[in-house]
């Protein structure tokens, strides 16, 4: 059995809490680790926190400013050796499909740190995120070192419907953000792709707190409930909608953005329930993408919906924000959405979509000044690169 197959076994066999302890022995005993440190996350990705018992044995990392959050950053593997003991300390990105997990830091001897050892442990990073995502099931070890501190009841029920951050295929690249991480209550984000569609919900329940929280949980579960029967963009919203009048007859109501683009050409079918938006960068210019504005889900028995058709280009980037982003008014007056948006779309173009909706996110901070959010903010960041013949 070659080391690869010998440490991917010790993963697949450890018990859903034990994967770090597993992987510890496992590197050691094949490439010679001498630490292993698994970092998480946190629901802001503004930090990396160690996975261990409470308290954690080290402290947390910062994003910026650090190797190990260069290697989350851009999503390369960072390595430095020490010349005087002859020890490489190596930073690898914890990534599934697209999904920004953490960071695994290490420490092995220099005759170890070949290309070939270096590419096994990229791989290795890879099966530990899968393993990691499927032991969150079972395990509350990795969803807690994820947090730098407690969530609200509201935020925890948000967080648990996401299908994660960040997700990629050869298509397109997605990229979102929730804030405040740690107290959101209305916004929520969904994504599913098939062989033939990528579809994006866009999910703004009405309300504060656990209330606009279990809102927003009922039409999103009514809409994946319709979307896995089967049914297309005004079935999804028709059948939302009805669950969420006869819940509450009216008295609130989910503004929602759904979205289903075709994989091999781009054509992009929408159906515009209320106030998340589209903004559009091609060409160097941004513009926002004008839709038909239709009932929000909830208000009335038995509303009709409709879809509209319009087709995204191969390096295009689509930007989905809530009203808690683009209302959002500066000291001065001027609302986020008006300019600063467009602004900060310009100035993030060279980052990946990942890191797109934080730093989208930390214009609107600075766009508001000091008076703090009296609203949650939904950033999400969508590149199209199309299907290549």
């Amino acid at each position: 059995m070659d080391r690869f197959t010998a440490v991917e076994r010790a993963l697949r066999d450890a018990a859903p809490h034990a994967l770090l302890d597993a992987l510890r022995a496992s590197l050691a005993r094949h490439f010679g680790a001498i630490t292993v440190d698994l970092l998480m996350a946190d629901y802001g990705t503004t930090i990396l926190q160690p996975v261990g018992p409470l308290p954690y044995p080290t402290e947390s990392v910062p994003v910026h400013s650090t190797e190990p959050g260069r290697a989350f950053g851009s999503q390369q593997p960072r390595l430095s050796s020490d010349e005087r003991s002859g020890v490489v300390t190596a930073h690898l990105p914890v990534t599934v499909r697209g999904d920004r997990l953490g960071v695994l830091s290490m420490t092995f001897p220099g005759e170890e740190a070949s290309p070939e050892a270096l590419g096994e442990l990229r791989q290795l990073c890879e099966v530990l995120g899968r393993e990691i995502l499927v032991a969150d099931h079972s395990t509350d070890v990795y969803l807690r070192a994820r947090r730098a501190e407690r969530l609200t009841l509201a935020a925890e029920m948000q967080w648990q419907l996401l299908p994660g951050r960040s997700c990629s295929g050869p298509e397109y690249e997605l990229g979102a953000q929730l804030e405040p991480a740690y107290a959101v209550f209305g916004d929520n984000f969904d994504w599913s792709v098939s062989a033939d569609h990528l579809t994006v919900t866009l999910t703004n329940g009405m309300g504060e707190g656990v209330d606009a929280a279990l809102l927003t949980n009922l039409a999103l579960s009514a809409m994946r409930n319709a979307r896995r029967a089967g049914l297309d963009l005004v079935g999804q919203a028709v059948l939302a909608d009805q669950a969420v009048y006869g819940q509450h007859r009216g008295a609130v109501h989910v503004s929602v953005l759904l979205l289903r683009i075709h994989l091999a050409t781009g054509r992009l079918e929408a159906v515009d329930a209320g106030s998340p938006r589209i903004w559009r960068l091609r060409g160097g210019v941004v513009e926002p993408v004008e839709l038909e504005a239709q009932l929000p889900l909830g208000m009335f028995e038995d509303t009709p919906y409709a879809v509209q058709h319009f087709r995204i280009e191969a390096g295009d980037r689509l930007l989905f924000a809530s009203d808690g982003v683009y209302e959002v008014a500066s000291p001065s007056g001027e609302r986020f959405g008006e300019r600063a948006l467009a602004r900060a779309m310009t100035s993030t173009r060279l980052l990946p979509p990942s890191q797109v909706p934080r730093a989208v996110l930390a214009e609107l901070a600075r766009h508001r000044g000091e008076p703090p959010a009296d609203d949650d903010a939904m950033v999400v960041c969508l590149d199209w690169h199309g299907r290549r013949s």
